[in-house]
């Protein structure tokens, strides 16, 4: 009999890396499996994610789809490889849920819903044996190498064959993933780069007219443009949404982690928003100067430039009177209208995080260096994607790898 039957795999943390680590452990020849989750139930955030159309994975050409992931092609070059877009599609598919490419290239379900598929996910994981035990906070390890974990009064301790863990974050904590295994596994000599926002929006100082009568406008069409710190201007088109504090959305979150760096490194970053990315200078130009007679300034910007409302109240933050008066300078300022980040927002409000368990303190398998038999994945390693299906894709791509590696660890302990 091969003794890997009743050895027992741990996996902390019932997200999509999580669970994809289960799946991977099960294929693997695993077969005493327990996931363990700190909240009432598993993959909230995954739920939560899909409310507004469930983005599985991006079609895009692995080439360009690795490149999302810098600093850390290589090594998410090699999570993908085992485990990538065309993998989470076949997933889906193998769960009775089929996808399509959207016009932007991301992949969804059919129906869009994440609720569906999580269903059918953690019912053939039970069928296959696996164990779930909700609201279990894991505390780290006693003194005899047992895993522990709060269990509402009770002090649990877990022995375990091999652990997985996959712990997410610091985004979202009510979810689940609020970053507490950082001193955990720091105590024990893991390398870990600091958590910070990833995906995130930023600090902007409004007028309190702006605050309060304009927080959550979209910002649409517009575009955003930037100088890196080696000299090259980026270029985005898109839209975001004004809130009390500053500015958040897709076209954000497709900068940030640049323009958090930025103001790590000098305090502040200065973008320009084109909020007349359809229109060039010169026509617009040419149509503010035209007589405004008795029509007012506002009815001559929506008429001749498209601006008003939110854009309207954006140009009145950085123009005084005259210069609102002033054809040459409005035209250019709505092609390219100022706007500095003071920081990003905390953490807590972020869709990811950066930071985390440095990628060299594990092996290709994910197991830790400094504890064997600790297999880590998910977004508690340090790297980080923009929105857009890449974020899932690698998180599931490493809990392939780790569960797959602690399966194959157990039986070489039998051996």
């Amino acid at each position: 009999m091969d003794g890997n039957l009743n050895r027992e795999l741990v996996i902390i943390g019932g997200g999509p890396a999580g669970l994809m680590a289960a799946e991977s452990a099960l294929a693997n020849g695993a077969s005493n499996v327990s996931v363990y989750e700190r909240m009432g139930s598993v993959a909230r955030k995954f739920l939560i994610a899909g409310k507004g159309g469930l983005n599985l994975t991006h079609s895009e050409p692995m080439p360009q789809f690795i490149q999302r992931y810098l600093p850390q092609t290589r090594s998410i070059g090699h999570w993908l490889r085992e485990f990538g877009p065309d993998a989470v599609r076949a997933w889906a598919a193998g769960l009775g849920v089929e996808t399509f490419v959207g016009s932007s290239g991301r992949v969804f379900p059919h129906d869009l819903k994440a609720a569906p598929l999580l269903r059918a996910w953690v019912r053939r994981l039970r069928a296959n044996g696996v164990r779930f035990h909700v609201n279990h906070e894991w505390l780290g390890w006693d003194e005899a190498g047992r895993l522990r974990f709060s269990h509402g009064d009770d002090d649990l301790r877990i022995a375990s064959d091999a652990t997985v863990l996959a712990l997410g974050g610091a985004s979202w904590p009510v979810l689940g993933s609020n970053g507490a295994w950082v001193s955990i596994l720091a105590e024990r000599g893991v390398a870990i780069t600091p958590l910070q926002a990833a995906n995130c929006g930023f600090d902007v100082a409004w007028s309190e007219h702006l605050k309060s009568r304009f927080a959550g406008a979209p910002i649409k069409p517009v575009a955003i443009t930037w100088t890196e710190q080696a000299g090259t201007q980026v270029h985005r088109q898109g839209e975001f949404v004004l809130t009390e504090t500053g500015i958040e959305g897709s076209l954000v979150y497709a900068l940030s982690a640049q323009l958090r760096d930025a103001i790590a490194r000098e305090g502040s970053a200065e973008i320009f928003l084109d909020l007349a990315p359809l229109r060039d200078h010169a026509r617009l130009l040419r149509d503010l100067s035209r007589p405004r007679g008795k029509n007012s300034l506002a009815k001559h910007l929506h008429r001749h430039a498209g601006i008003d409302g939110a854009k309207s109240a954006l140009l009145h933050e950085v123009l005084d009177r005259d210069s609102l008066q002033d054809p040459a300078r409005l035209a250019a300022t709505i092609k390219a209208l100022p706007l500095r980040l003071l920081r990003p927002r905390p953490i807590g409000e972020a869709i990811s995080t950066a930071g985390g368990i440095a990628l060299d303190a594990c092996g290709e398998s994910l197991m830790l260096h400094k504890l064997p038999g600790v297999f880590c994945a998910g977004e508690m390693l340090d790297w980080e994607a923009p929105t857009g299906g890449y974020l899932l894709t690698a998180s599931m791509a490493s809990g392939f790898i780790a569960g797959k590696a602690a399966a194959r660890h157990l039986q070489h302990r039998e051996t």
